[in-house]
């Protein structure tokens, strides 16, 4: 018995060490890099809960595709885009603070509800390569975005104000000032313990997100997503509208992005209009799998676990670098290539799990036959 229990032990750690190797790989590299940073941990605390506020709703919207069996969405970006059309067009009218933000997150959801039925239709063709599908979508996406700002705007769709018109008379210029409605949300409670300023109303918000989640999965739909994401085919044989969960599940994904954009913006004071969303989907994802998430099972200890160790590592990496090599440049490089890398290795990570646990799932079949037979 002792020696079967020693095993199991062996086994359930190798699964454990298996299964945690990336949030693993990120604490050993944030703790050597923390020390060579050379920044207090006053500075590093208010960077993390600052960051935390602003990111983690985003990433929060990636977990009901995951739950419904379609991988990671990639396709938060056609939300992300929507978010941005929706605070260009409040900029323009000047409707300002916590009223502004409100707009733009309720014009987010039509775009949102549009761009999120033709991401889920087309998934729903190219299933079993939803992820890819996604990624590729979000180019496409991004090529409609950049004709109605840089075309549309200003000549078919009327803006007033030049401060955010190109020069030429239509067009959006390349950044556009959220002044009026720069972390207002965050300083709606002002709150700050020993030096460290939290932003108690976007937690609050995130919070909310978070419960929505928690009920979401119990209801009639949240355990249909559930059954989808198990086995499409039984799920079928249970009488589930199997492409119209999946398409549901992107439609959500992708309005709670809008809504994420809106408040990690409004935290940054700016739009980057052409560019604030081509990363946003990368290093959402980086994030979740950084937290322990993988293709087919997160939860919301995974992202808030993620934000930590992911943007622990963006703070401290190129201060350490410059501090190995004397090159802050080599630090930045190394954050750049580490999110593109944990993606890879969660996926091959996936695949790899996949086809050990097909092959013990044959071995078992045949051992049962075996015995059947011997029978």
């Amino acid at each position: 018995m002792s020696k079967n229990s020693t095993v199991r032990k062996r086994g359930s750690l190798a699964a454990f060490l298996r299964h945690s190797s990336v949030p693993i790989m990120f604490i050993i590299i944030c703790a050597i890099c923390i020390p060579l940073s050379g920044l207090s941990p006053s500075y590093l605390v208010n960077e993390i809960v600052t960051r935390m506020g602003r990111n983690s709703f985003l990433i929060i919207s990636l977990l009901i595709p995951i739950m419904a069996g379609m991988g990671l969405n990639f396709g938060m970006t056609l939300g992300a885009m929507a978010g941005e059309i929706g605070l260009i067009l409040v900029s323009d009218w000047q409707i300002i603070g916590i009223p502004g933000m409100v707009l733009a997150m309720i014009l987010s959801i039509p775009f949102s509800i549009l761009l999120g039925l033709f991401c889920g239709k087309m998934l729903n063709k190219a299933r079993g390569r939803e992820m890819i599908a996604s990624y590729i979508m979000s180019f496409f996406i991004n090529g409609v975005y950049q004709l109605v700002v840089l075309y549309l705007m200003g000549s078919v769709i009327p803006i007033k104000h030049s401060s955010i018109k190109l020069p030429r008379g239509y067009g959006i210029r390349n950044t556009v000032s959220l002044l009026s409605m720069r972390q207002k949300l965050d300083n709606l409670i002002p709150l700050t313990i020993k030096g460290v300023k939290i932003p108690v109303a976007t937690f609050l918000v995130v919070l909310v997100l978070c419960l929505f989640i928690v009920w979401f999965r119990r209801t009639k739909l949240g355990q249909d997503m559930r059954a989808v994401g198990q086995d499409m085919e039984v799920a079928r044989d249970s009488g589930i509208n199997v492409d119209r969960t999946r398409i549901i599940s992107i439609v959500i994904s992708t309005i709670l992005a809008g809504f994420g954009m809106v408040i990690y913006l409004q935290n940054m004071g700016n739009i980057a209009t052409y560019s604030s969303h081509s990363q946003i989907g990368m290093f959402c994802i980086a994030t979740l799998l950084v937290g322990g998430a993988s293709v087919d099972k997160a939860s919301i200890g995974n992202v808030f676990l993620g934000v930590i160790l992911f943007h622990l590592m963006f703070i401290v990496a190129p201060r350490a670098g410059a501090a190995i090599t004397g090159d802050s440049m080599i630090g930045e490089y190394f954050r750049v290539f580490v999110s593109y890398a944990v993606i890879t290795l969660a996926l091959i990570m996936y695949e790899t799990n996949k086809r050990k646990t097909k092959i013990l799932e044959g071995e078992r079949l045949k051992l049962e036959q075996m015995e059947e037979e011997a029978k």
